[in-house]
């Protein structure tokens, strides 16, 4: 029984790190997010750690009350399927709708020229635009502490498929300690791989500098959230 519970303790890293790996949704999401609102690296750590959590309890809760109830995996599997449209179905429209703020917020942003002529004859001229020192003060507002919220549902409603079988097969054979060492094996590897991804591409994106298209930044962030519903939706990814 012990090289069982080893065998399938391998299986469920393994999937976990797989499975995050070809889920760009468990990681594109906080990268953008984070690079478009300038989060520290601490509070994007934390957020993604959070939305992990979630990520992973929601299927692992879901798993052990089907062992519980003795409900067969194919049920298990439609109903995260059903939740995997639904976590899709968010990403999208919370993408579409964040793009759409940011276009219009970078059409805000847009500086623009202003021409002054003095008394003396002297004209000379300066440029500003519409948010101009405030835009740092809006982005520390209600936007600032939605959005993890709105990310953290998301991914409470996004299942970990492979989880149910992982988690089934070990409950037939009538082994409590195999069932808790799946689920946990599976939700470390699934979570400390997500705030690999993110972190590393955090800092890698921390040294890169784009001033032109730093306007842009909340559109692209909403753009990669949509582009990643669409992939979780139309691609299964």
């Amino acid at each position: 029984m012990t090289n069982e519970i080893f065998i399938l303790a391998g299986s469920a890293a393994s999937i976990g790190f797989i499975h995050t790996i070809l889920g760009p949704d468990h990681y594109l999401p906080f990268i953008a997010m984070a690079k478009a609102k300038g989060w520290s690296g601490t509070r994007t750590a934390v957020i993604t750690l959070v939305c992990g959590l979630g990520h992973v309890m929601g299927s692992i809760i879901l798993g052990l009350i089907g062992v519980f109830l003795g409900i067969v995996v194919f049920k298990l599997e439609s109903i995260e399927s059903l939740r995997g449209d639904m976590a899709a179905w968010f990403l999208l429209v919370f993408g579409l709708l964040y793009f759409i703020w940011g276009i219009r917020r970078a059409l805000k942003v847009r500086s623009h020229e202003h021409q002054h002529e003095h008394a003396d004859g002297v004209i000379h001229s300066h440029h500003h635009s519409h948010l101009g020192g405030h835009s740092h003060v809006h982005d520390q507002g209600k936007s600032a502490h939605v959005t993890p919220w709105v990310l953290f549902v998301i991914f409470v409603l996004g299942p970990c498929e492979p989880l149910i079988p992982l988690i089934m097969y070990p409950a037939a054979k009538l082994s409590t300690v195999a069932v808790i060492i799946v689920a946990v094996v599976f939700g470390l590897v699934t979570i400390v791989t997500m705030l690999a991804c993110v972190m590393a591409s955090f800092y890698s994106f921390s040294k890169l500098s784009f001033p032109q298209g730093q306007r842009y930044s909340h559109a692209l962030a909403g753009l990669t959230v949509f582009l990643c519903g669409g992939a979780i939706k139309f691609l299964g990814l």
